[in-house]
């Protein structure tokens, strides 16, 4: 009787999941149907959002989330990976614990405190040292100039993704930090045996033993740059319209969300261009998590 409980309980939690996931997609796409039927394809491309005559676009939303998403993990993962390496192969016993505490502690930390945080310390210094510097150094020179040019006014897509950058940092590295312990101290140890340096243990022996669960731990920060909110909010600038520099401001679809769904109404047009924006966060994600799982099919090269 006892394992006939328990695995009809499994069965309902994992049939559960599935049926939540089905509802979320169905109410996101019925909810924005009226908005794909009214724009069709070019919802997709349009960068329109004029509330006054509904007329609405996801194209710079949709880029705003792709770039500073993109940008956080290119100055993430090369941090988070410095961090986990340093606590499992060359950091002392004792000081260990206490930091991988304090890297722990950084994920818990609310999203709207980033955000504070970022508005009124980060902004500063971006707008009064960093931009102007790197506007004056970088903006001038041929081909990468260009997208270092625009006022400072320290918001912008950068800011954004340094934020998200030390958001999804603390993921990153305690899951590099918690599979690159796993490596059995044997193949290490054998490595060493054969002369091998530290660095060439951890890209010979570690990273192609931990190969799946490294990429897991970058797609788990990838999401949470996909989806967040309210950080993002507080320092991108909150533009509906491209920038064509990373210091320009913008919008993702995550922050447009959170400032035009408390003005819409119900059944509007513009609520449902909102949960259309939804739903393609959604698909979004999945295309990102299914690239993820092609690449580390069976076969797929280390």
């Amino acid at each position: 009787m006892g394992d006939a409980i328990f695995e009809g309980l499994a069965r309902f939690a994992g049939i559960f999941v599935l049926v939540l996931l089905g509802g979320i997609i169905v109410v996101l796409f019925v909810g924005g149907l009226p908005a794909f039927r009214q724009f069709g394809a070019g919802f997709l491309i349009s960068d329109d959002w004029d509330p006054v005559h509904q007329v609405f676009g996801a194209l710079v939303p949709v880029f705003g989330t792709l770039v500073t998403a993109v940008l956080a993990l290119i100055m993430a993962v090369p941090l988070a990976f410095g961090i986990a390496f340093y606590l499992t192969e060359l950091a002392p016993l004792w000081f260990r614990r206490p930091v991988g505490t304090a890297i722990e502690l950084l994920a818990a930390v609310p999203s709207i405190i980033y955000g504070m945080w970022g508005f009124f310390t980060i902004v500063p210094i971006m707008a009064e040292y960093v931009q102007p510097f790197v506007i004056d150094t970088v903006g001038d020179l041929p081909l990468i100039g260009d997208f270092f040019q625009g006022p400072p006014f320290g918001t912008g897509i950068f800011t954004a993704a340094m934020i998200l950058a030390v958001m999804i940092i603390p993921f990153i590295a305690a899951t590099m930090r918690d599979v690159f312990e796993t490596v059995p101290a044997v193949f290490k140890e054998s490595a060493y045996g054969l002369g091998c340096t530290t660095w060439e243990v951890m890209r010979s022996i570690v990273i192609p033993y931990t190969r799946i669960s490294v990429v897991g731990g970058i797609m788990l920060g990838l999401g949470r740059a996909l989806g967040e909110t309210m950080a993002v909010t507080f320092v991108i600038g909150n533009t509906n319209r491209i920038a064509h520099t990373i210091f320009g401001p913008g919008n993702t679809i995550a922050s447009i969300v959170a400032l035009e769904f408390p003005e819409s109404e119900s059944g509007s047009l513009k609520l449902s261009s909102l949960l259309a924006l939804g739903f393609i966060l959604f698909v979004i994600s999945f295309i990102v998590l299914a690239i993820s799982r092609i690449l580390l099919r069976p076969g797929a090269k280390a």
